[in-house]
């Protein structure tokens, strides 16, 4: 575990990612707003650039809204072939530091720079991190923003402080003066639900969370949560740096092109969910004890409601028949935007009750109004339609590779650049032109003046 007087915790965190990825390999967009996500009416924003932020658009955003803020941005659906390659890339050279990497996800992960140096001071430190982001920079063509402090809630918290393209270490003896002024929202797990509770009883700094009486807190928030958000506040972090994370939960989920309101309908839907599910738990020999319907409504609001069996299952008969139930206690008369299943409180056995087959029994349920998604295989699901995707490699058979600018109406343009060119010139070709092919994406040579 890291010496809490010593900052040997390092957060990186890559700067707008999916989006970055897409500037730096397509010259055109480079400086431009870039937003990548669910393209169609129904889509989500999963990343969009500092140059679309600066109109207001941010991840989980509807699409819809983010063309009304940004029509000139460039849409994009997601190439996540390129942006695993440079995941795995950046996450070697993180090994190259510690064997205590803990990725959080493509693009986030905690380093654990004690393991392997013993000797660490912030001038240490400092220099370790600068060398990361110089190596990071080099070999992918992306920024990355670092944050280093004793724990990982600090060193969490120093990243996105002058985000994009920086550096931030905070000395152990000077967290507490850092972390007094911000928001309690500043808090990673503090949610819109518990940050508002928190304000209303006018805990509105961390300063003043820290001050707060733990006997009050756990009254309002229970005790595990009020607990550990008064340690927290009071720079109080124990948790290790995890190689190896196990999944938390196993989930699938479907945006609909229109609201549902048909419950046969979102019936028969949630039942091939729950089989994808079972299918991966099957496959990973593994079963959980927690069910949980997801439901986003027509007004973009979410619903999670979860029961907590008494065995663990990875029967697909039961988990559909749970969430059935789950999803029968919901209103869904205005609309359904979204439906997912999930199942948590993983572990390797599954305990089957044979009686469950012949006589289900009722269990407890607990609900939460809170908007905490359930783990998705990726952020936004496939495109609406078969055919040419908004940023898709693809190559020429005479013009070489490029990328899909836009489809529709029978035609599909094209821009043919790439990392090292360039900005490229665009081709409109019919879309069942038998010349033009999707590609693999292209590669980054860092050698490349």
């Amino acid at each position: 575990m890291t010496d809490p007087a010593v900052p040997g915790v390092m957060h990186l965190d890559l700067d707008a990612f999916f989006a970055a990825v897409e500037q730096r390999d397509k010259p055109s967009l480079r400086g431009k707003p870039v937003v990548v996500g669910g393209t169609g009416g129904r889509g989500v924003v999963s990343t969009a650039s500092y140059e679309a932020r600066a109109f207001g658009i941010g991840s989980a955003m509807p699409t819809a809204r983010a063309r009304r803020l940004c029509p000139n941005a460039a849409y994009l659906g997601g190439r996540f072939e390129a942006y695993r390659e440079v995941s795995r890339q950046v996450m070697e050279l993180a090994h190259q530091l510690s064997p205590l990497v803990e990725p959080l996800s493509l693009d986030e992960a905690f380093v654990d720079l004690s393991a392997a140096h013993p000797d660490l001071d912030v001038a240490a430190v400092t220099d370790i991190a600068e060398d990361f982001r110089a190596a990071v920079r080099t070999r992918t063509g992306l920024t990355v923003s670092v944050g280093v402090g004793a724990s990982k809630l600090v060193a969490k918290i120093a990243s996105d402080l002058r985000k994009p393209d920086a550096l931030v270490v905070v000395p152990p003896a000077e967290q507490e003066e850092l972390l007094a002024p911000m928001s309690v929202r500043t808090i990673p797990g503090v949610g819109a639900v518990t940050g508002d509770r928190l304000v209303r009883s006018g805990l509105k700094t961390i300063g003043a969370l820290a001050a707060a009486d733990e006997g009050e807190l756990v009254r309002m928030l229970g005790k595990a949560h009020g607990s550990a958000l008064l340690a927290f506040a009071r720079g109080i972090d124990p948790r290790p740096v995890v190689a190896e994370r196990e999944a938390k939960s196993v989930s699938a989920e479907e945006t609909f092109a229109v609201d549902l309101t048909d419950r046969r309908d979102l019936g028969e839907r949630l039942r091939r969910m729950a089989d994808r599910v079972a299918a991966r738990l099957a496959a990973a020999g593994l079963s959980g004890r927690t069910v949980t319907v997801k439901v986003r409504r027509y007004d973009f609001s979410t619903l999670n409601r979860s029961r907590t069996l008494a065995h663990a299952t990875s029967s697909a008969r039961e988990i559909v028949q749970n969430a059935t139930e789950l999803l029968d206690a919901v209103d869904v008369a205005d609309g359904v935007r979204l439906l997912g299943v999930g199942v948590s409180g993983l572990s390797e056995f599954s305990q089957t009750d044979l009686l469950h087959e012949l006589e289900p029994e009722p269990e407890d349920v607990t609900t939460t109004d809170e908007d905490e998604p359930l783990e998705s295989p990726q952020p936004y699901g496939p495109p609406a339609a078969l055919g040419w995707r908004p940023g898709q490699d693809v190559r020429h058979e005479e013009f070489g590779a490029g990328w899909v600018q836009g489809s529709g109406a029978g035609r599909v343009t094209v821009r043919f650049e790439g990392p090292h060119t360039p900005v490229g010139r665009i081709r409109t070709f019919r879309d069942d032109d038998s010349a033009l092919a999707p590609a693999d994406p292209p590669v980054f040579d860092p050698e490349h003046p």
